[in-house]
């Protein structure tokens, strides 16, 4: 059966504090006042006294801020305390403290194999807060460690998912979005721990050690192609517009000298060495 917080009953801290000292008042008084003759009658007045100030003293509590208090009679949940101060309660209840602040949680660093089989290391940190102090006491067997372990599920969970790089939606290239993400899948785990994640987002991305280098060269190589495929689009552009300039001046050019021009051009536009100009001294005839 699941458990919802609610409100205990409570009144002012006071009113206990008061009754505390009027049964240490009536228990002195049956200790100064008795005497052998009338031994019962006294022996009366301060089983009383010690029985209301046992009471009194049994059901006081102070709450600080950003915590509750949950107690139990018989077994039983009667309620939760949230307002801060002092206050008096059931004195028979068993009281339990559980803090309300904020709390984050470390992840440790995890290897897992992303989308596409490669193995990374990932790591996050989840910021999180209980919200039903009754579900987080009762429902779950320690609260806290339960955070740890389902933050970890869901991060591993989320890093199968998706590739560490490339084009699509990748670990490496979408980090906010896999962040709320991972904030959502979390909080639908720990909804049934009473705990409202308020933020999560990774904290360490890498490839695993052992195919670390393999991956930083492959990684160059697809850069170094995007860059040659950028710079041969872009002299081609620039070979073409010669081409027309050349024959919007009037200047005709046979398909031979043509094809020479572009692969000079190409050549000088696209090597990575800096041209070197050749002068054409014109053919010698024997």
């Amino acid at each position: 059966m699941e458990i919802q917080e609610v409100r205990a009953w409570r009144t002012s801290g006071f009113l206990g504090l008061g009754a505390l000292l009027l049964g240490l008042f009536w228990a002195g008084w049956a200790l100064k006042e008795g005497s052998a003759e009338r031994e019962a009658l006294y022996l009366f007045h301060l089983i009383g006294g010690l029985l209301l100030a046992g009471l009194a003293g049994a059901g006081l509590i102070t709450v600080q801020p950003n915590e509750a208090r949950v107690l139990t009679f018989l077994g039983r949940y009667v309620g939760s305390v949230r307002e801060a101060g002092f206050h008096y309660v059931n004195p028979f209840t068993v009281k339990k403290r559980v803090s309300l602040r904020v709390h984050n949680f470390n992840s440790d660093r995890l290897k897992v194999n992303d989308a596409h089989g490669n193995p990374i290391e990932i790591a996050a940190v989840v910021a999180w807060r209980v919200v039903d102090s009754a579900k987080a006491l009762f429902q779950v067997e320690d609260y806290a460690s339960f955070v740890a372990i389902q933050s970890e599920t869901a991060l591993r969970a989320l890093a199968s998912r998706y590739p560490y790089d490339g084009e699509e939606k990748s670990l490496r290239g979408n980090p906010e979005e896999l962040a709320e993400e991972l904030k959502g899948e979390v909080e639908a785990r720990l909804k049934v721990a009473g705990v409202e994640v308020l933020e999560a987002r990774l904290t360490h991305l890498a490839y695993a050690p052992e195919v670390a280098q393999a991956m930083l060269r492959r990684q160059q190589a697809q850069a170094v192609v995007a860059a040659r495929k950028l710079i041969v689009e872009a002299a081609v552009g620039m070979v073409k517009e010669a081409l027309m300039g050349l024959e919007a001046e009037g200047i005709a050019l046979d398909e031979e000298r043509k094809a020479a021009m572009v692969n000079n051009l190409m050549v000088a536009l696209v090597s990575e060495a800096q041209a070197q100009p050749v002068i054409n001294a014109g053919t010698l005839y024997t």
